[in-house]
């Protein structure tokens, strides 16, 4: 009976979502624009305090200054893909405010809360330790760290080298492409690194992560194709064949996108403390 506990601010997240669902059903105006954000903002809310409940502790409540500091780290982050979207064209917005200061503060808002969201489920899931299992252990040589880094590097650039006839169909790799560059950096410079887990026989936080981010995408799809300030998608492969506003196949870009947003943090941790020490030195 977790939910019939939870924190005060897990029943402001169900209240957030109730409120976000209402205004889809009888599209309550200006309401209805904020869906995204709303929902999200509750859905973190209410695990967060499902997790607290659960261990004793969560993200929001022991781990606080890391919670904040993801706040503009997942708008940059997110920032990054709508560049390389440029580039391939796969999404689209639809039904903005006219106000750019209101639909500015809606971007930040909804971006803001994607990181959150895909380590929350994935540190919910842990729980059930559906992974906690002992794999083949992966032997790390060098050649292999440079070999992965360097397909990183190619996959992340060919969609900016290209046509956009063709670059619409490399959407694949900008979802990929982070993982296998950054990673193998991460594992260089002693971060958290999926590979280091690998090396180590583990391999739990790979297929959690995964998970979370089919979990999340599921219900992204799912308050978006109900919302009326939503995303449509331009994919050219199977575009017709859907599941609530998304083609079938992007389904399939989830999974790895909760990956590259971990790598892409490890990254950014290692990126601070590296600041740090350069202050100490002075």
């Amino acid at each position: 009976m977790a939910l019939m506990r939870l924190r005060t601010y897990g029943y402001t997240g169900i209240a957030l979502i109730v409120g976000a669902e209402l205004s889809m059903v009888f599209d309550l105006k200006p309401l209805s624009t904020w869906v995204t954000p709303l929902a999200w903002t509750g859905y973190i809310l209410v695990v967060d305090s499902v997790l607290f409940r659960l261990k004793g502790r969560s993200l929001i409540t022991a781990r606080s200054r890391e919670f904040l500091a993801m706040l503009p780290l997942s708008v940059g982050f997110w920032l990054v893909f709508e560049w390389y979207n440029t580039f391939i064209r796969n999404w689209h917005y639809i039904n903005l405010p006219e106000n750019l200061l209101v639909r500015y503060i809606g971007y930040v808002w909804s971006f803001a809360t994607i990181m959150p969201a895909i380590f929350e489920t994935a540190e919910l899931i842990e729980e059930l330790k559906l992974f906690n299992r002992l794999f083949r252990k992966l032997r790390v040589t060098k050649v292999l760290l440079y070999f992965l880094a360097v397909v990183g590097w190619c996959f992340l650039m060919a969609p900016l080298l290209v046509p956009l006839q063709y670059a619409r169909y490399m959407a694949v790799l900008v979802w990929g492409g982070f993982i296998f560059l950054l990673d193998p950096l991460n594992y260089l410079l002693g971060g958290d690194s999926i590979l280091r887990d690998w090396e180590n026989g583990r391999l739990d936080r790979l297929f959690t992560l995964l998970l979370a981010g089919l979990v999340c995408g599921v219900l992204w799809e799912f308050w978006n194709f109900w919302a009326y300030t939503k995303w449509i998608y331009t994919v050219p492969i199977l575009g017709d064949v859907k599941i609530f506003e998304m083609p079938v196949v992007g389904y399939l870009g989830f999974p790895p996108f909760a990956v590259e947003l971990f790598v892409m943090y490890s990254s950014a941790r290692l990126l601070k403390r590296y600041v740090s020490s350069r202050s100490h030195v002075r």
